[in-house]
């Protein structure tokens, strides 16, 4: 691919799929028919700006080709490009970098088959296996093995997606040879997926919180949502004032969901005295943790929650435009929130005066499109901008040059709907649930071994043992994976654990994002292991060497290790370090720095290969 353009065209259900999102073209500079009696053909510089100020529309743009036609050819990324005006060298960098999109020729439907941790402990790679011999050359269908799906509580998983106008999907899950050929072939005659309130097996408990709505309201009614106490947290909002609402979650002991805990207050007062204008709001749902899928069941079953909580932090830090950045692989989850947003939109909820306060605030959904590393902030402004979804160095920070380049508070799904507690019952009330250092609810994702897998919300300051005997932990239970791929394992003589950051930290492990995965005497563990090297090696970004170089060696250690134990694999254990130390010091993000961290515990605490 150049950066100049090549002969390449576009054929017209491309050209079609790109004018849908764009607009039809003003000039043939932007791709419409050459016509020498049209003043905007001639060669003057008219436009240019305002196509580039449209960079960010290229993921929508990739998106919109992939969709309709399976793939992206020469000509309708060409096509694209001339609208957008980007190089195509640029534009061929971003269509490679994420597992969604195909720049090669495939059938126009896709099978994706989950062989990530639950799923593979749950029978994937027969899973695999079976759907690839029954879908076969001249099926009409590619299947591909594919990272965690955020299906875990019904693994084994797939995701068949049918490219057309509409684009179809279905869901399988928990998935059978027979049900994912169903699925592919017959995307329409599938089995619906189930209410996200099965997702739930505390659900109709009246001491839930976050997932009180969850399975109580219908997800598409504005008038349930607001029957059940919505917009009461906004409106409480209107009435504290921009600095209240900050003192509120600064007093309310309120830190990020998403793994590093940082106060949110904070943060938003740091984003907020800022300077610099606009500010802007980003909403990250890229949830791509293995073993994560708590902020698919909110989006899921209450989605009037997010858009409320993300207009009060919108008017809190002084934006008043707000980006959710909402994981491609959850098509139900982006339908219920285009829904919701649309919803709230017609009724005054968003845009240029949301609820007569004189307040504006809008929401825009951006999809992403297969990349774990998008999950870091940085790396989801570059994603929603247009360019690699490549993590930043920093300084600067976020709050102060964010999205494009301006400051921007970044929050995950459970961090902001946890706003919504703190304002309606007040902060000294949210403050006395948890402990002293984590503060509130908290939502886990529990999987593997159990009984009742699920989304669980318990209280800050529960024990592992605790969380795992409501899930129904079965016989023979090994060790628990806290965290997901980027956490750490515990073994099962260690379930007194209290679940708070402070409480897994002085354990030597993590809490992470929440994911709490157990595994019984059945699962290979080696195999498992090899499972995360190779998820860090596929997911990382390549941009820095400690972590491009890194993740492949630590694979092939594993690999060489996978069937060898005792002395025959104490050089690899003694490599594995090595290349651990310098993945944890060296990286520019966290994918890189945590890449080492399940493999390091399997080792020192549960002597995996020993």
């Amino acid at each position: 691919m150049d950066l100049h353009f090549g002969d390449s065209e576009p054929t017209d259900e491309e050209r079609a799929a790109v004018d849908a999102l764009l607009g039809p073209p003003g000039s043939s500079w932007e791709g419409a028919a050459r016509d020498a009696m049209r003043t905007d053909d001639l060669r003057w510089a008219r436009g240019g700006r305002a196509a580039r100020d449209r960079r960010d529309l290229l993921l929508p743009g990739l998106h919109a080709i992939n969709d309709r036609i399976g793939w992206i050819s020469e000509g309708a990324l060409d096509y694209l490009c001339r609208r957008l005006t980007v190089p195509p060298a640029e534009a061929y960098g971003v269509a490679t970098f994420y597992a969604m999109f195909s720049v090669r020729p495939r059938p126009a439907t896709v099978l994706q088959v989950c062989t990530d941790l639950a799923c593979a402990a749950a029978g994937a790679e027969e899973l695999c296996a079976g759907v690839t011999s029954r879908l076969g050359p001249g099926s009409g269908v590619h299947v591909e093995r594919a990272p965690c799906l955020g299906l875990c509580e019904r693994a084994p998983a797939t995701l068949a997606v049918r490219a057309g106008d509409p684009v179809r999907t279905a869901v399988t899950a928990p998935a059978t040879v027979e049900g994912a050929e169903l699925a592919a072939t017959a995307p329409d005659s599938a089995p619906p997926e189930p209410a996200a309130a099965l997702a739930v097996p505390q659900a109709g408990d009246p001491a839930l919180t976050l997932l009180a709505r969850v399975g109580a309201v219908d997800p598409a009614s504005l008038d349930d949502y607001r029957a059940h106490g919505g917009y009461a947290a906004l409106r409480r909002a209107f009435e504290l004032g921009p600095a209240g609402v900050i003192r509120e979650v600064s007093d309310a002991g309120l830190v990020g969901r998403g793994g590093a805990a940082f106060p949110t207050g904070r943060k938003w007062q740091a984003t907020a005295s800022q300077p610099d204008h606009p500010h802007y709001l980003v909403c990250n749902a890229d949830e791509s943790e293995p073993g994560t899928f708590k902020d698919r069941v909110l989006m899921e079953g209450d989605p009037y929650a997010l858009v409320e909580a993300m207009t009060i932090a919108g008017y809190a830090v002084g934006a008043h435009q707000g980006y959710l950045y909402l994981r491609g692989e959850y098509p139900r989850a982006v339908h219920r929130m285009r829904h919701a947003v649309d919803q709230a939109r017609a009724r005054g909820l968003l845009g240029a005066d949301v609820l007569g306060q004189g307040y504006a605030f809008d929401i825009e959904i951006r999809r992403g499109a297969g990349a774990y590393v998008c999950g870091e902030e940085t790396a989801l402004f570059n994603s929603i901008e247009g360019y690699r979804g490549e993590p930043r160095s920093k300084p600067p920070f976020p709050v102060e040059k964010g999205l494009f380049g301006k400051p921007t508070a970044a929050n995950n799904v459970e961090t902001l709907v946890n706003v919504l507690p703190v304002l309606t019952r007040g902060a000294a009330a949210y403050a006395a649930v948890g402990t002293s250092l984590s503060t509130g609810p908290k939502l886990f994702c529990v999987s593997g071994s159990v009984a009742r897998p699920g989304v669980y919300e318990l209280p800050f300051g529960a024990t592992l043992g605790e969380l795992l005997t409501l899930a129904g932990v079965r016989d023979g239970l090994r060790a628990v994976l806290l965290g997901g791929a980027a956490g750490g394992f515990v073994r099962a003589d260690e379930l007194d654990i209290p679940l708070t950051f402070e409480g897994t930290r002085d354990a030597g492990t993590t809490l992470g994002s929440g994911v709490v995965m157990a595994f019984d005497d059945t699962v290979p563990l080696p195999r498992l292991l090899l499972r995360v090297a190779e998820f860090f090696r596929d997911e990382s970004c390549g941009q820095c060497v400690p972590c491009r170089v890194g993740t492949v060696r630590q694979e092939e250690a594993l690999r060489r290790i996978a069937d060898r134990t005792g002395a025959a694999a104490s050089d690899d254990i003694a490599l594995l370090r090595e290349v651990g130390r310098a993945l944890r010091d060296a990286s520019i993000c966290g994918l890189g720095q945590t890449a080492w961290n399940a493999v390091e515990s399997a080792i020192d605490r549960l002597g995996a290969y020993e």
